[in-house]
């Protein structure tokens, strides 16, 4: 069977928390004006407090609110496919699957914690909330979801992306959301850095600060983010429990786990699942993090304390980081251009349970095309990255021989980022 789905009612009724299963605790984020642990109190001007307790819960299994699944079954589950076409090219003995995320409203997994997070906020009465988006995915999964609840958003869109990719402002338009380009002349931090640098193209560092900042000083609003934390990561968890149910219907299991990381929240959904038997040590399954070759958070990163924004407003996080002040090249994977790494995701990765490789912004291009005319979905550029290191992998079946059960995370399509490959078309994408 290529497509192998799920009813509605198989949709995950409760979340995956790996963090009492991990091998030793994740370190706490710390009080940048004290260096002390944070204390969780401080964190209820940006957060509702069911999230504040999911970002710290030590429960295994946190259950999935009923409004959150009605919203949920628009799309959820998504299907599960194999890649027969894609396998035949390459001429490999390798089963290749791929979980197709791209069939949500906005185009990619963003939702799955997207909807929720607005669910949360709208119970505790918050009526606007402030975020950042690179590509556009997050914030026009946000802008979906705060149609839902009933709140209003405001996206700070990072200003290379604002002008590359037009249309996704549109679609965050198109359901209500309000964009701004960052660094923008509307918070101080936006002013602080334009006035050293009236052409800074932006980074998520630089917007995550500025919607922080605006939620800081208005009590009325809270600050939505789309990766790294422990909640978020939480949330995406339905992909990999969805995905094996669907590998145990054809009675398989992943050899190797791909998906593409910026932040660390659409690797983590599909992987965070399957670790459990690897950390129990009932499997040998590979987990393969890909990254950009110009944003190389995990394998030129340093593992040490670091702010999630440029300015300084959040708290400390232990993860692999750039540097809070890094400015990637203007790729055109926008959600992959971000400073840092999901604790959860660098703690393993430190850990040793996971790999990660960074490619080349033309190398994706040619496997997103490869695989565009061969399974028929136009990858976006993120989900992209995860295509190469899958086909990657495949080769490496056909030269051994081996016939591994690759899985990847196509996190969501490219129609909105047609441009892009246009550019690849005609050879002016650069590495």
């Amino acid at each position: 069977m290529k497509k192998i789905l799920l009813e509605e009612n198989e949709i995950p009724k409760h979340w995956y928390n790996i963090l009492p299963d991990l091998p030793s605790p994740l370190e706490p984020p710390l009080d940048p004006q004290t260096n002390q642990p944070m204390n969780p109190e401080k964190l209820k001007a940006l957060f509702p407090e069911a999230l504040i307790e999911q970002e710290m819960s030590q429960e295994r299994w946190i259950p999935i609110p009923q409004e959150v699944l009605e919203v949920y079954s628009i799309w959820r589950p998504t299907p599960l496919i194999r890649a027969t076409k894609l396998e035949e090219y390459l001429d490999t003995p390798a089963k290749i699957y791929y979980k197709y995320e791209g069939i949500a409203p906005p185009g990619s997994h963003k939702p799955n914690t997207a909807v929720p997070q607005a669910y949360y906020n709208a119970k505790e009465g918050i009526k606007k909330l402030t975020t950042e988006t690179g590509a556009g995915q997050w914030g026009s999964s946000l802008a979906f979801a705060g149609q839902y609840f009933g709140i209003q958003v405001k996206v700070y869109m990072v200003k290379v992306s604002f002008q590359q990719k037009p249309y996704r402002r549109v679609l965050m338009e198109t359901w209500g959301a309000k964009v701004i380009p960052s660094p923008s002349p509307y918070t101080k931090s936006g002013r602080k850095i334009l006035q050293e640098d009236p052409d800074n193209p932006g980074s998520l560092g630089i917007a995550i600060s500025e919607a922080v900042e605006e939620a800081l000083e208005n009590p009325d609003t809270h600050y939505s983010l789309g990766s790294v934390l422990n909640h978020v990561l939480l949330h995406q968890t339905v992909i990999g429990l969805e995905a094996k149910k669907q590998l145990a219907k054809v009675k398989h299991y992943p050899d190797i786990i791909i998906g593409s990381a910026g932040g660390g929240s659409n690797f983590g959904g599909l992987a965070l699942p399957f670790m459990i038997e690897r950390l129990s040590g009932d499997s040998c399954t590979r987990f393969i993090a890909v990254e950009p070759y110009s944003c190389p958070t995990l394998t030129k990163g340093e593992y040490r304390y670091d702010f999630g924004d440029t300015v300084g407003f959040t708290p400390l996080m232990k993860m692999h980081t750039l540097g809070h002040d890094f400015i990637p090249p203007s790729i055109h994977a926008g959600g992959l251009r971000y400073h840092g790494m999901a604790p959860i995701i660098s703690k393993l990765y430190d850990e040793g349970l996971i790999e990660a490789v960074a490619v080349k912004q033309t190398e994706i291009f040619k496997a997103a095309v490869d695989f565009a005319r061969t399974e028929g979905i136009v990858p976006a550029p993120e989900s992209a990255h995860a295509v190469k290191v899958a086909i990657d992998e495949a080769i490496r079946c056909r030269e051994t021989g081996e016939p591994k059960v690759i899985l990847f995370n196509l996190s969501g399509h490219g129609l909105l980022d047609l441009t892009a490959y246009q550019k690849f078309f005609e050879g002016e994408l650069s590495d």
